[in-house]
């Protein structure tokens, strides 16, 4: 009885050993597979990881099928990149892709802006003058899946950070009644939609 105690008392502590030393382990880093043909554009748009970050992980080196690099982790979880995705879908539907890009791109670029909140919930859900800052949110579309296309803009989008033009605000010029908005300096205009910051 003696020692079937003390048994039950080592694996109690080997157990605590265990459970501690895997809660307080780093993430390890992952690691990708270099396929031919692949560049860091393209593999920084697949996972949705700034494109600057994937070469500043991996120096820059050239990429060479058959090797392995590192992957940092996206600055989004997969529950951002979804409700990001489900806003981009409700507000482009209909658009052509490259206005689904600059959509999310506006989300991406409101988070790092210090005039907005620096949270993606807190960008989507934001409330100005008593309303939501953006249509969707107040309608209920944001609730509906987001299509493949959406899905893959915001991760285009995520890669693109820290570039293009800075755009914080988009808008139909023809069905906008806001003279504040209409009076942004105008970055791009693509589709139905006129982009500003």
């Amino acid at each position: 009885m003696k020692k079937l105690k003390k048994l039950i008392v080592a694996a109690g502590l080997m157990l605590s050993i265990s459970a501690f030393t895997l809660t307080n382990q780093t993430e390890a880093a992952t690691t990708h597979k270099v396929q031919y043909g692949e560049t860091y554009w393209k593999i920084a748009k697949g996972f949705g990881i700034p494109v600057n970050s994937v070469m500043n992980t991996n120096n820059s080196k050239p990429l060479i099928a058959g090797q392995y690099m590192t992957l940092p982790n996206s600055p989004y979880t997969a529950a951002e990149k979804d409700l990001m995705a489900r806003l981009v879908r409700a507000e482009a539907v209909g658009e052509q892709y490259a206005g689904k890009v600059a959509v999310a791109t506006v989300i991406i670029n409101r988070v790092r802006s210090a005039d907005f909140p620096n949270t993606v919930n807190g960008v989507i859900y934001q409330i100005a003058n008593g309303h939501y800052a953006f249509t969707p949110v107040a309608n209920g579309t944001i609730n509906q899946p987001a299509d493949a296309a959406s899905k893959k803009a915001v991760n285009e989008a995520i890669a693109l950070t820290g570039k293009g033009n800075g755009s914080l605000f988009f808008y139909n010029p023809k069905t906008s009644t806001s003279s504040w908005i209409t009076s942004r300096p105008v970055t791009v205009t693509i589709g139905n939609h006129r982009f500003a910051r």
